[in-house]
This record gives structure tokens, C-alpha cells and sequence, in this order.
């Protein structure tokens, strides 16, 4: 279904959400675009406000601050473009969409150099605007939503006592201290600081934690997960192009560099960065200055850079795969986060405040947690850490049936010790050593992709299958995002509704 412009009559402001419900606003005099987006993004998954006009528009967004605007440009009375400085003057960090009728896509690309998030142009399809979307809401999450952090001097964003309206840097072992007590000291310098750790110890919101007490907190958040773009499309991403730069570039296109000027960029996984990548990327840093791809003019930008990554970057430097002078620039200022496996005492106590934290998101009643229960979960290695851990809990409470978790309540297989021997039935995993020993003996290459491509595919369309397509619900019990579930699905050709490709 191609959305196309249409013109005039009124639409109504959507429901108030819940807590911690995606909402949108959109803004547009077509009543076609206002009742296809409320389609597009049903409640309860999302809460999408409209308005047919900017001023009703802008009302909205002071009374309920929606995660993301969608915004035409041609609108009557007021433009979009003169209403994109306004929404950026109330909220810079809220991500602003530009909608475009023909003809006025230079007139948008202009306009994110002032701050746009995106733009698009009309007529578009749903499965153009729905990634780019959450892509926005994800931002705006990242930028907005508190990293609470636990005394040292640093204040909570919310204010005292209102730990439960943001996301909780936990932790009470000396090298969680440590952690915390470096977020303190480096948040208000302007420096670039390196966030090292195991996947899933909570690297994304150590960022988020220096980002929302820093100078720049009141300017714009941008992530970028350097390990899941491609190299040409990372670096349009990163540093913009000019058109006609490579094939497909059809227009002029703004990077995150550019966007974020004066803001705050989180630069996820940087050490799956390319060498020629890295080379761009030092020049960034020590000039002050890049230049699109296909352009030759220098654009200057004013950008604290906040890097991750969970590789070994002594033993990347020592076999060639990583630059030392970019490490030495990234590395200003070094956090490392301990595995959860380290934590102690830590594992217990996390486990109660998310099943205490979760329990209010989904609306499940939660009074304790049995002792054997509990057990499970101090006794388990953790290789997933802190994102497998909350996994576990959510998984748990979707499936529990009364207020007391039992074991029976545990995802199946969690915290049992498996035999690798004496058992005559095949194991999943004996399947897929047969299937890895079958893509060996055919001589295949890119393996690991191969691989987990194969898993997800299944993955996806059975969590997909069991959540009956909705987006929201499978995303939580795989421990993704939106965007990057929307982006698997496409990518891997797996049906919205769980079917796998043929």
C-alpha cells in the first residue's frame, strides 16, 4: 500500500499511553497519512497523536512530549520547516521526520543540517516509514529516558526517589563502584571516552549515563552500531554524501556527524570499524573537520564522541586489525564493566529489582521470588550478562501464573546442568554441529554469518509465530530492538507473522 498525498479534514489526538509505550505525533493536513500511520502503529504497541494543522501540533507535543514527530513540510498557515526550530528550541533530542511532496527534497535535505532526523518523501510505502520510525523512537529512548545511577555526586535526572522512571545503572561490587564513581568524574569534561565490555553489560547505558550528565545533555543523542552497517553505508551514515557520490545516491544525504553537531554521538562496536573506516574516522578527531562522500568541501563539527566496543583492543593493535593512534584518541578516558559473572552478590539483587521493574512494564503480578528459584539464577554463568539476565526475567513473567516465581516458571532448560553424554536422544546442539561439519565438507566461507543467519531465521519466525506478529512483543522476548528486529526480518526474508522464507 503506496501512502500518497491527499488533502483536508481533522483527526483526532490518540489516547494518553502507558508508561513506556513508543508514541509519535504526526503532523499532517492529509487525513489519509493520519489514518494510515494510527494503522500503521496500533495501540497498544504504540500511542500516535495527530494534528492536521502545526499550531494543534505543537500543543500536543508540549502536553505530552511523544517520542518522535513526523512532519510535513507543506503545511497551511505555518511550514514545517519554520515548526522544525520550534520543536528543536522546546526538545533538540526529540528525533523530527520530515515528510516531502515532490520537488521539495533538497528543501528537506537543507533542513537536517538544522536538526531533522530524517526525511522522506512522498508517496512512500509503510515498510519505508515504519524502520525509520522506530529507528527515531529508539533515538529519542537513548537521548531522554534516565540512566540512573546510584550516589557518588551524581544526581538523577528525575530527581530523588523516582528511580523507576528510568533505567538503573545497578551495582554495589567494588568494580561497579569504581564504574560509577568514573562516570562522575568524566560526565561534565568534554573529553572522549572508550567504554569497554563483555557483550551485554550495559555499555549502551554507561553512555547514556555520561551523555545526560554532561554539558551537553540538553542537545542532541545519536547512536550508531558500527558492526551492523555495512562499510559504504557506514561511512553515508556517519559523514553524508553528495549526490551522484556512488550509484543509488539519487539525492544529498546528511551524516550523524553533521546532525550532531554540538550533541553527542555514541559510536557502538567500534572495534569491528574497517581500516579504511578508522583512517576517516581519526581524521574526525583530530581535525574538527570531514568531508561527505563524493564532496571535497570540509564541514566542520563540534561532536563528544562516545565509543564501545567489547573486542580486545591490545590484541586488535598487536595483529594490525586496529589503529593505535585511533585508540589513543578514543581513549581520552577508559570505563571498563565487569562481566556479570564477576559481580557477586550483585546477581541477587538485580534479579529482584527487574522482576520488581518488569513486572509493572507488562502488568504482572509480583510478590517474590521462590528460594529455589533464586538459586537458578545466582548459580548461572551469565554469558549473555546483564541483557541475558533481564531476557530470563521478562521471559518469566510472560510466563508466570501467579505472583511467586517458581521454577517452573523459568524458561525451559534455564539453570538445569545438561549431560553432554548418556543421553541416547539428539541435542539441538549435536544438530548443529552436524550442520556446521556439513557446510565444512562443502567448503563454505562466512561461516559465523552463515551460521547465525540459519538460526535467526528459525529464531525469529517462531518467537514471531508465538508473539502472532506483533513487533513489540517478539523484540522483548529476543532482547532486541525494534529497528534491528525490523531490520533482521527484512534482511533474513522471514514473514512479519513468523513464517520462514522457503
Amino acid at each position: 500500500m503506496t501512502i500518497s498525498p491527499k488533502r483536508n479534514e481533522k483527526a483526532n489526538p490518540a489516547m494518553q499511553p502507558n508508561e513506556g509505550t513508543p508514541s509519535l505525533l504526526v503532523i499532517d493536513d492529509d487525513p489519509l497519512i493520519l489514518q494510515v500511520m494510527k494503522l500503521c502503529l496500533p495501540e497498544p504497541d504504540y500511542c500516535v497523536y495527530t494534528a492536521d494543522n502545526v499550531a494543534t501540533g505543537q500543543a500536543l507535543f508540549t502536553k505530552h512530549s511523544p517520542d518522535a514527530v513526523l512532519l510535513d513540510i507543506q503545511m497551511p498557515q505555518q511550514s514545517g520547516l519554520a515548526a522544525l526550530h520550534e520543536f528543536r528550541e522546546l526538545d533538540p533530542r526529540v528525533p523530527v521526520i520530515l515528510m516531502t511532496g515532490h520537488g521539495t527534497a533538497e528543501t528537506a535535505i537543507g533542513a537536517m543540517s538544522g536538526g531533522a532526523f530524517e526525511y522522506i518523501t512522498k508517496p512512500f510505502e509503510p515498510d519505508e516509514i515504519l524502520p525509520l520510525i522506530d529507528s527515531a523512537i529508539e533515538t529519542s529512548r537513548m537521548a531522554r529516558m534516565p540512566a540512573v545511577l546510584p550516589g557518588d555526586g551524581i544526581s538523577n535526572p528525575n530527581g530523588p526517589g523516582d528511580a523507576g522512571a528510568g533505567e538503573q545503572v545497578l551495582g554495589q561490587c567494588p568494580a561497579m563502584v569504581e564504574v560509577f564513581r568514573s562516570i562522575g568524574r568524566v560526565a561534565s569534561r568534554d573529553v572522549a571516552v572508550l567504554v569497554l565490555g563483555d557483550t551485554g553489560t550495559g555499555k549502551e547505558v554507561v553512555a547514556r549515563a555520561i551523555y545526560q550528565h554532561s554539558l551537553r545533555h540538553d542537545q542532541v543523542f545519536h547512536a550508531i552500531n558500527c558492526a551492523a552497517i555495512p562499510e559504504n553505508l557506514l561511512e553515508s551514515e556517519l559523514f553524508g554524501h553528495e549526490k551522484g557520490a556512488f550509484t543509488g545516491a539519487d539525492q544529498r544525504r546528511i551524516g550523524k556527524f553533521e546532525i550532531c553537531n554540538g550533541g553527542t554521538l555514541f559510536l557502538d562496536e567500534i572495534g569491528d570499524m574497517t581500516p579504511l573506516m578508522q583512517t576517516k574516522m581519526l581524521r574526525v578527531l583530530q581535525e574538527k573537520e570531514f568531508e561527505r562522500v563524493g564532496g571535497s568541501k570540509p564541514i566542520k563539527t563540534n561532536v563528544r564522541v562516545i565509543a564501545a566496543t567489547n573486542r580486545d583492543l591490545d590484541a586488535a593493535m598487536a595483529d594490525g586489525s586496529f589503529r593505535s593512534d585511533l585508540y589513543y584518541r578514543l581513549n581520552e578516558f577508559t570505563i571498563s564493566l565487569p562481566a556479570l559473572r564477576d559481580r557477586g552478590d550483585d546477581v541477587p539483587m538485580m534479579t529482584e529489582f527487574f522482576f520488581k521493574a518488569f513486572a509493572k512494564q507488562l502488568g504482572k503480578d509480583y510478590v517474590s521470588i521462590a528460594p529455589e528459584t533464586m538459586q537458578r539464577f545466582t548459580s548461572h554463568s551469565w554469558p549473555g550478562n546483564v541483557r541475558e539476565l533481564q531476557g530470563v526475567v521478562k521471559q518469566t513473567l510472560l510466563k508466570a501464573s501467579g505472583p511467586v516465581i517458581v521454577p517452573a516458571f523459568l524458561p525451559m532448560g534455564f539453570g538445569e546442568t545438561k549431560s553432554i553424554s548418556g543421553h541416547p536422544q539428539r541435542s539441538w546442539a549435536s544438530d548443529l554441529e552436524t550442520e556446521i561439519q556439513s557446510l565444512l565438507s562443502d567448503g563454505a566461507h562466512n561461516l559465523s554469518a552463515e551460521i547465525h543467519d540459519r538460526v535467526d531465521r528459525i529464531l525469529l519466525a517462531q518467537v514471531l509465530a508465538t508473539s502472532e506478529g506483533n513487533i513489540s512483543a517478539a523484540s522483548i522476548r529476543l532482547g532486541l530492538s525494534r529497528p534491528t528486529l525490523r531490520s533482521r526480518i527484512k534482511q533474513l526474508g522471514v514473514d512479519a507473522k513468523g513464517s520462514p522464507p522457503q
